[in-house]
Parts: structure tokens; sequence; C-alpha cells
């Protein structure tokens, strides 16, 4: 018995391995082949033969990147539940404003440097700490100098000679005597020697032989190098002092909002550490020089610092005031972007709505400047824009398709007749079905009473709609049949892709429409 049941298990095994590997093969027999992502075949365009008329050989059409969009027809019913919302397009005085963020800096032009003009040695110093604060006219420091003290004896010697020399008769000594005297005096004062050292010098008559320096202007010692007993030069840099009555801030700025920018523009500038405080300035230069990392640029504040609050390398926050003019707006939230292109929905009343194209700037606020497109006044959706761009697609892809009707051609595998047509439209392939690639399209236009239509103008436009999900646009394009005489138009062209395609033939004559067709092509061959 248990052999028995064994066996049976094992042919029911068998029989179900079987089974399942011949409906793995038939499910894979009928898969579509794998679509690889290939790129486009050029737009079709008619072969030109010697009997080919020039002026109705196909040019090619740019590709559709976004999707065909239609007006769209809505009833108060549909709108009121979508919830749209209506605004205008219109002139504004527009201030923009810029924050960023941004640190203190000495303001160059107000630094000073301290140096003597002689050689000699420092004795004395009394400005003797980086970042002192001292005012104009403090004393700094003090030096000795051999050549300051032979220069100022040769003054004081001078001064003698001028005063016995000054009642010669013999032509040119007195005046030379004074010569010299005007000279060593002149050495002292481009060696900066104060008046008051001078005058001291001459009620005296004694050389000074520590000369004391005094500060040329108030602010903080960035940089000390004055120490006692130390030989300096006039190239020697004793000190380095910063004004900070006035800084730099330098603002990070986006490149995107530096177009916006110029300098004079006013500027606020606010600190964490001085909650409520404002420091007041303006745009000095932008500098011209993106950072590569983060995409900014500098831009130099002059900035009033009373009461020397703002320090160097301080993390300041910059408000920034850009005037951009009287300029043509509208809500940023009725701008909807579709793929590539900026777009607005018109409003032409009674729910007809149009989507438009449009340029825009720069957002300012809750608005976006108009550069092209739109006109003062015209009424615009600013809500549910996301829903009406699908309504419109969908309108868009229902007006290219006509549901298929059997045995309408060769090549057609469904297809459909205008129902006003003067003519009747005979649409075929070779070969049929069509494949990708290389086809002949020809067109058999008959009138009402079967006989043959010539002299007629006949286009045919292949669509094949979006399909995102495997990364393919909207394929277009068009082309215009040659006439061949007893009402057979004919042309040759390539197809880029398989697949189904929406055909549309449209015949005309004197600049007349008398016909059109609208077809499903399936065509053989990958995508």
């Amino acid at each position: 018995m248990n052999k028995y049941v064994l066996r049976t298990s094992l042919v029911w095994m068998s029989f179900l391995a079987v089974a399942a590997g011949i409906w793995a093969y038939r499910s894979h027999q009928n898969q579509p082949s794998p679509m690889a992502k290939t790129p486009m075949a050029d737009d079709m365009q008619v072969a030109a033969g010697p009997d080919t008329d020039p002026s109705k050989v196909a040019t090619p059409m740019p590709e559709s990147k976004d999707a065909t969009l239609v007006p769209v027809q809505l009833t108060p019913e549909r709108m009121q539940s979508i919830g749209v919302k209506l605004g205008t397009a219109e002139y504004k005085q527009l201030s923009d404003d810029i924050r960023a963020t941004g640190t203190v800096e000495i303001d160059e032009r107000l630094l000073s440097y301290v140096q003597v003009r002689f050689p000699g040695y420092i004795r004395k110093v009394f400005a003797n700490a980086t970042y002192q604060y001292v005012r104009k006219g403090d004393p700094l420091f003090t030096v000795y100098s051999p050549d300051l003290v032979a220069t100022q004896q040769e003054y004081l010697l001078a001064q003698q000679n001028q005063k016995l020399l000054q009642s010669s008769h013999i032509d040119g000594v007195a005046a030379g005597a004074a010569t010299l005297s005007g000279a060593a005096e002149q050495r002292l004062e481009q060696w900066d020697v104060p008046q008051s050292e001078l005058a001291k010098l001459k009620e005296t008559g004694k050389p000074v032989t520590e000369l004391t320096f005094y500060s040329p202007v108030s602010g903080y010692i960035t940089e000390r190098n004055a120490l006692p007993n130390l030989y300096v030069e006039p190239s020697t840099r004793l000190y380095t002092m910063a004004d900070l009555s006035r800084v730099w801030v330098n603002a990070q700025i986006f490149q995107n909002d530096i177009g916006r920018l110029k300098p004079g523009d006013a500027v606020a500038i606010t600190v964490d550490s001085y909650p409520g405080r404002t420091f007041g300035g303006s745009i000095e230069e932008i500098l011209p020089q993106v950072d590569m990392a983060t995409r900014t640029v500098r831009v130099r504040l002059a900035i009033a610092n009373p009461g020397l609050k703002l320090k160097p390398g301080m993390f300041v926050n910059a408000e920034i005031k850009s005037s951009l003019g009287r300029q043509l707006v509208v809500p940023a939230s009725s701008v909807f972007q579709s793929g590539t292109r900026e777009l607005v929905f018109l409003n032409h009343g009674n729910g007809s709505l149009e989507p438009k194209e449009i340029m825009v700037g720069p957002r300012v606020g809750d608005d976006f400047v108009v550069l092209k497109g739109l006109t003062p006044h015209q009424s615009i959706v600013t809500s549910a824009n996301f829903l009406i761009d699908s309504e419109s697609q969908l309108q868009a892809a229902a007006g290219s398709f006509v549901p298929p009707v059997p045995g309408s051609g060769g090549a057609a595998a469904s297809g459909s007749q205008s129902q006003a047509s003067q003519a009747t439209i005979d649409f075929t392939s070779d070969p049929s079905p069509a494949q990708k690639g290389n086809n002949v399209f020809r067109v058999k236009l008959t009138d009402n009473k079967g006989a043959s239509v010539t002299g007629a103008t006949i286009s045919v436009t292949f669509y094949m709609a979006a399909m995102p999900a495997m990364g393919m646009s909207a394929m277009n394009t068009n082309a215009t049949l040659t006439d061949r005489g007893n009402g057979l138009y004919e042309g040759s062209g390539a197809l880029g892709s398989g697949g189904s395609w929406q055909v549309t033939i449209t015949a005309q004559k004197s600049g007349h429409p008398i016909a059109t067709k609208q077809v499903r092509m399936n065509v053989t061959g990958g995508m």
C-alpha cells in the first residue's frame, strides 16, 4: 500500500513539473522583447525622387520634449470641486530682500603703519600689547639715534655760525651760513621730528638724545614689533594700527542673486550678540570671483561701527534691500513647472482655460517676475494647476486618438474617417504591418462618388505618447506624400521605434481640408 501511494505521488509530481515547465516556456514566448532605451531615429523625411516636388518634401520637426497640452473646458461645479482660484498679471514696484551671512573684516583703507625715518635703537615702549587701543597723539616709544643726534648738532652749529656771520660784509658768507642752518632744519623735519622737539632744541641748545614717537591715528594695535633695545631702520614696521570706526563685511551671496544687486544698495546688519541692534551700511563692491565649492560670490559691505561693537572675524547676518523697479508679476502659485517649461493657465471665462508657456525671472516674495508671454490684466489660474495640467494632457491624448474600427486598411489596425469629409482616405504601408525603420506609405484618395482625387496635399502625422517609466519622451513627426497620379499619393520614411503609433492623415485641396482620418498603427520591431 505504501509503495502504491509513493508511486502515485511521484507520478503527480512529475506531471506538475512538466506542466510548470510548459507554462513558463509559453509565458516567455508571449512576453514582448526587452525594451532597451535607444536613441530615436531621425524624423521622417519623404524620399525625393525625379518626380518629387521639392516644396512637398517633408522637413524634420523637432521632437516634443514635453507632454502636449490643449485648452480645457470645465464646468463651474468642476472648477469649484478642484479648488480653482483666479488672479491677474499686473505691474508692481518691486523691492527684494536678500538675506545672507558674512564675517566682519578690517577696512584696509583705515590701516596705518608706524615706522621711523632714520636708523636707531628703541629705548622705551609705551604701547606694549597687541590689540591695545591707543588714541591719536598717545606716546608709543622712544628712539635713540646717533644719526639724529649728529644732525641736531650740525643744526646747532649752523645756528651759531649764522649768528656770527650774519653781519659779515663779505658777499655770500651770511647767505651760506643761513643755507646750512636751513638744510639741517629741513633734514630734521623730513625725519618726522615733531615741531615741539625742534622748538625745545632751539630753546635749550642741546640735542635730544631720545626722541618720542606718538600715534598718528586712533585705533587698535593689530601688529607690534617695537621692543626695547631693538635696532630699527626705516624699513622696519613697528606697529600696524586699525581704525574700526568703519568695517567691511564680506557677505556670501548665491550666484543666482548677484544679478539683482548693485553698489550702493542699502544693507542692514544684525548680530546675535546684540539682540535688537541694527548696523546700517551699503554695498561697496561685488567681488569678481565665485567660490567653486559653495557657488557664492563675496560682496563687500561698508558698515558703520559706532561704539566699536563689530569685531573682526565676527559672524553676522546681512539683509540687502535690492530695488528691481517696476515689473510685470504673477502670483508664484500660478506658475506650473512642466518639464522644461513654465506654464500658466489663462482664464477666458465660462470655464475655458488655456495653457500658456511663459518665461519667468526671479521670484520676489510671493510673486514671479514675468519676462515674456503675458500682458497686464490677463486673468490666470492661481491654484489647482496640477489637476488642470493633468486634465489638459488627458484631453490632448483623447483628441489625438479615435477608437479603432475593424477593416480600415491594410496597414492600419484600426481607424476612423471624418464624418464631414468630402473624400475617402485609404491608408496603407509597405511592408504591412509597418516596421521600425524605412517604410513606404500610400494613400488612395477618392471622392464620395468613388472617383480619384488628384492635386491634393496629403500630410501624415505620426505620434507616440511619452513613456516616462522607460525614459522615453513623446515622438511627434510628420511628412507630406507626393501625388503619383490617379488619386495615389506615396512617400517613404523611417519610423524610429516599434510599438503603437497614432497616425493622422489630412488631405487638403486649394488650401481647404477635404478629408481627415485617424488610425492606430502597430509597428513591428523593438523600441
